[in-house]
């Protein structure tokens, strides 16, 4: 892991993170009887960048925006969290995507997405930055989204990328969030999943995603796989269940102790991935970060929307 000073505030010693993806519109809280939602801003690896910041590390978002009003409120409400906006990309003739969740009386959450025209997926297309970028950064965060809405020549000119990129010493994170209806089929997305494991250093893979590409994963076949490609450490998320760790040292397992109070699961694994990611960059342990991720996950869980008022932020 690159050394970085704790996550107190931002300053020079910190290795600079790159989160790439598409940040949209969301519609939370829906009540189709008043017609009244909460309007907010996320996306994978969006929520990411934002717990990241207010974890106190040094990151970046990379994405392609419109130019209209609700791109600039966007814009402005990521880098009013502290994230660097000077690589989001103003596209002339696109718009963000836009999302709408519902929940359960159990939390979980159902979405529709308008988001095929989106700016975001011209990314690397010649509007916005460039893939040279990329080099200014010691940590490049991507999930399977990232991947997914980009056309397929780009998304292969981004794993290649990223390829050099570990191979000189960044840190790729890969968190595969497996999304079927943004693929063409499963094959498709295996097979890129397959390139894009082949060049990320620490996998934050979900088992549910995992099976449904490899149906019976287990948590361990799911490491073995991943480690045969390389993945130098690797964290298997599995609901309820007990994570499992995995790094050159070795695997564990460790419990998982169950949200007190479950609103809304949007957002959670996002969280976890973030305070997982800063705890490591702070020096910490695997099983310390883990913990870290599930403190700031079971909090989400306990809020609307993806992102929670700063003010509810634990200690982690």
């Amino acid at each position: 892991m690159h050394p970085a000073s704790p996550p107190t505030e931002k300053d020079v010693n910190q290795p600079r993170i790159a989160c790439i993806g598409e940040c949209m519109i969301e519609l939370s809280g829906l009540d189709l009887a008043t017609g009244t939602a909460r309007i907010g801003f996320a996306g994978d690896t969006a929520n990411m960048a934002i717990y990241l910041a207010r974890l106190g590390s040094n990151v970046a978002y990379l994405t392609n925006i419109g130019t209209d009003s609700l791109s600039d409120a966007m814009l402005s409400a990521l880098t009013g969290e502290g994230i660097d906006g000077t690589l989001v990309g103003r596209h002339p003739d696109r718009l963000p995507g836009l999302y709408a969740v519902e929940t359960d009386s159990r939390g979980e959450r159902s979405f529709r997405y308008w988001r095929s025209e989106s700016a975001a997926r011209t990314l690397f297309s010649g509007h916005g930055p460039g893939l040279s970028t990329l080099g200014r950064f010691g940590v490049v965060v991507v999930s399977g989204i990232t991947l997914a809405i980009l056309p397929a020549a780009v998304r292969q000119r981004l794993i290649t990328a990223l390829g050099a990129l570990r191979e000189g010493g960044t840190l790729t994170v890969f968190d595969p969030n497996y999304r079927p209806r943004l693929w063409q089929d499963e094959a498709e997305a295996r097979t890129c999943f397959d390139a894009m494991w082949d060049v990320t250093a620490l996998g934050l893979p979900s088992r549910e995603d995992e099976a449904r590409l490899y149906p019976g994963a287990t948590a361990r076949s799911i490491v073995d796989r991943l480690i045969a490609r390389g993945v130098g450490e690797i964290v298997v998320k599995d609901g309820s269940a007990s994570l499992l760790l995995a790094g050159p040292a070795g695997s564990t397992c460790l419990p998982v102790t169950p949200a007190e109070r479950v609103i809304d699961t949007s957002g959670a694994g996002d969280s976890f991935n973030a305070a997982y990611l800063a705890a490591r960059l702070g020096g910490a342990t695997l099983e310390h970060s883990a913990r870290a991720g599930q403190t700031l996950a079971a909090t989400v869980l306990a809020h609307h929307g993806a992102v929670i008022p700063r003010c509810a932020m634990p200690a982690v």
